[in-house]
């Protein structure tokens, strides 16, 4: 299985992120990507796609914004990195939360993403590593991996959020669209949802997105991730989530991705799109499911037993020490299954 990975994605280090009420370590560091790159015996440096396949997911005024915000903060004579606190408020509904953090956060998305300046090369490199993962594939390769930091599954078209910034895994979606594969699929097994993939596909017939995590009304993003949202109009039909109780273990984790498997077989895609999360494992520190390094290999042979290529993009997951170890596991199980 070919690795895809770029040094310049350990450039955006952000030092602290504001989480629960108060500022913390960020935990999305350039160490989490380090020590997966270790466990899976290096990477290949990524062609450079250029912008357009970043412009075919995200608006051009957000990626001029991504680029701009250093600078004009520097300008304003603000210290630190650039993080926001006013919000325009929009898609609200009524749902039950049980946190505060879910009542102040129907305000804003987020205060966890902070943008320094070297965020938008880090931000570019990694969309490199998804696209240079799509591109295998479509070459011919069975699976590709991309070393993607920062993850990308909060980040919809116009937004930042959830440490993302470009979305990863539609961009490699896109990708494989854009050369005429008639329909992909996305699967989800990050802890948290990706909304931010959801929202961008949601109107859209020929990307299917089916989603394993925790259940919003207790875990972020709180918001998306229903069991109720199915996609609208066009998409209708096209979106699958599947929320979890805190203390998932292998047994309900693997039967829900079987369901997200056989709804995928049912829309009949070219090639799949694997957004991988190791923040499911059980000693996560940000998380709250029990799954073991052992059960990754299962995991990801269950997958690659249906026989789609597939591109697996890095999503999340906080245990460094653990990380690597994680990561490299799921990667055997793909290559076993193929």
């Amino acid at each position: 299985m070919q690795r895809f990975f770029d040094p310049a994605q350990l450039a955006h280090a952000p030092r602290q992120e504001l989480h629960n009420g108060a500022f913390t370590a960020y935990a999305e560091t350039p160490a989490r990507a380090e020590t997966i790159l270790r466990a899976i015996g290096g990477a290949e440096i990524p062609e450079d796609r250029g912008e357009a396949p970043i412009l075919a997911v995200h608006t051009a005024a957000y990626v001029a914004a991504l680029k701009a915000i250093p600078a004009l903060w520097q300008e304003a004579g603000r210290p630190g990195e650039a993080l926001p606190y006013a919000f325009p408020v929009v898609g609200r509904r009524p749902l039950v939360l049980n946190r505060v953090d879910a009542l102040l956060g129907a305000h804003s998305f987020d205060a966890t993403t902070p943008i320094t300046a070297e965020t938008w090369g880090a931000a570019y490199a990694n969309a490199q590593t998804a696209l240079a993962a799509a591109q295998a594939v479509l070459g011919g390769e069975r699976a590709a991996f991309a070393l993607c930091r920062p993850p990308g599954h909060h980040a919809g078209a116009d937004y930042c959020g959830g440490y993302c910034h470009l979305n990863v895994a539609a961009m490699a979606a896109q990708a494989m669209r854009d050369a005429g594969v008639e329909r992909v699929a996305i699967l989800d097994i990050d802890y948290h949802h990706g909304n931010g993939t959801q929202d961008i596909f949601d109107a859209r017939g020929d990307v299917f997105y089916a989603s394993i995590h925790a259940d919003p009304v207790r875990d972020y993003p709180f918001y998306w991730g229903h069991a109720d949202e199915r996609g609208e109009g066009a998409g209708a039909g096209a979106t699958l989530n599947l929320p979890l109780p805190h203390g998932t273990r292998m047994a309900a984790f693997r039967a829900a991705q079987a369901c997200a498997l056989d709804a995928i077989a049912a829309f009949a895609p070219g090639m799949l799109v694997v957004s991988f999360g190791a923040d499911t494992w059980e000693g996560d520190p940000i998380s709250h499911f029990a799954l073991a390094t052992a059960d990754y290999p299962v995991l990801a042979e269950d997958i690659a037993a249906r026989g789609w290529p597939a591109a697996i993009v890095m999503e999340g997951g906080y245990a460094v020490e653990a990380l690597g170890d994680n990561v490299a596991a799921f990667l055997s199980g793909f290559d076993r299954g193929r």
